[in-house]
């Protein structure tokens, strides 16, 4: 069993200071919960780059997840900054073929 924590987009990382250590996963929203389609928030480039440094200083193992608005656009500059799990729900089921989108998806580093 994991430790998994949700913040939201307005949510700031700063929160999870004292639990850190504790969690496995950061579900980081990049959108507002709620549904489908919601332009990608791009404060969250900034949030995960300081979100993988509290991880590196507290020696914590925890990954980061990025959920809302992730496309082929932004998921390599999302990699980037620290993620490492990217959630492109839309993206995948709007595209003609998802099993491709996903393929393209996976060659993105």
């Amino acid at each position: 069993m994991q430790a998994g924590v949700a913040i939201n987009p307005h949510t700031p990382v700063s929160t999870l200071a004292e639990v850190i250590g504790d969690i496995d996963l950061i579900c980081m929203m990049s959108v507002n919960p709620g549904f489908g389609g919601q332009k990608f928030i791009e404060n969250t480039y900034s949030k995960i780059f300081t979100l993988k440094e509290m991880i590196t200083n507290s020696g914590s193992k925890a990954k980061i997840e990025i959920d809302g608005g992730v496309d082929l656009l932004n998921a390599s500059k999302l990699i980037q900054a620290g993620a490492d799990v990217l959630v492109a729900g839309n993206t995948v089921f709007s595209a003609a073929d998802p099993v491709q989108m996903i393929a393209k998806l996976k060659r993105i580093s």
